[in-house]
């Protein structure tokens, strides 16, 4: 049986209520969507109320073959860049399916500190890596750049092209708006202008301060880095070069954490922060 198009979200979640589960919200849309219908990603936003977009390729199989949707479901179109819009899907052929705007685009804005990851895990094996893309997208990162050290000094392309998907996946699912960008490989000695740039960058060290201690001590930025080393660690000189250009090392333990680890920790303890300021301005 085919379902209608209602204007009223109470009414379409119970007509869908054993299809679709309510799914958590980022920061930067929990006050913009109203939850309850299923998201997908497109390039291209329709423009207006009663315009359209074609949705093809893994999303349209997605949303015909996996969730099974048809004429008339309404749904959500998102961008990746803070556009999002709720249609309506009018047509349905073998190569993809037609969705009409119900509403004009919204633009969302970020509202959070840009934390952008540097962190070496080319090495990693066993889906780790998969694992701490998709955790990074999940809490909020702005970007990943693969880091290449002297004890991770590779990425493969392949690998690169499977974390693309991962990412794709994960802002789905977490219903982010601003769409994770995964950087390409960069070398140490590139780093280093980056960090000299920036006001609020931190580098996971043993027995450097607690990173609790080091944060409150930092000014209020809108962009930081966060910069994770491989499974052997980094260099010396390699840890020197990044001090001296500017960098804080900050401790996240007494333990010795793996890469992906020490990612998420380092990550989620500095969105926690810089999120807390919200309640603190005026």
């Amino acid at each position: 049986m085919q379902t209608i198009c209602y204007t009223t979200p109470r009414l379409a979640l119970l007509i869908n209520r054993k299809t679709f589960k309510l799914r958590a919200f980022s920061s930067d849309s929990s006050n913009q969507s109203r939850g309850g219908l299923p998201r997908f990603y497109s390039d291209t936003l329709p423009p207006s109320k009663g315009s359209g977009v074609r949705v093809q390729g893994d999303e349209f199989w997605h949303m015909t073959k996996v969730l099974r949707l048809n004429l008339h479901d309404r749904i959500e179109l998102f961008n990746g860049k803070g556009g999002l819009v709720e249609g309506c899907i009018e047509r349905i052929d073998r190569a993809g399916a037609d969705v009409v705007a119900l509403e004009n685009p919204k633009l969302v804005p970020t509202t959070s500190t840009q934390w952008h990851v540097f962190a070496a895990f080319g090495t990693l094996k066993g889906g780790r890596s998969d694992w701490l893309v998709e955790k990074c997208t999940e809490l909020g990162a702005s970007s990943v750049t693969p880091l290449l050290t002297e004890r991770s000094p590779s990425i493969s392309e392949n690998r690169v092209d499977r974390l693309q998907r991962v990412i794709l996946a994960a802002a789905k699912q977490c219903q982010r708006l601003h769409e994770l960008t995964l950087n390409p490989p960069l070398k140490v000695g590139g780093l280093l202008p980056i960090v000299s740039q920036s006001k609020l960058s931190f580098i996971a060290a043993a027995e450097a301060t607690p990173v609790l201690n080091a944060l409150p001590l930092s000014e209020k930025q809108s962009v930081g880095s966060l910069i994770i080393g491989p499974e052997g660690d980094f260099t010396e000189t390699e840890v020197k070069s990044m001090l001296e250009a500017g960098a804080t090392s900050v401790g996240l333990g007494p333990h010795r954490l793996r890469v992906e680890t020490a990612t998420v920790a380092l990550l989620a303890t500095a969105m926690l922060w810089s999120d807390s300021w919200k309640l603190t301005d005026p």
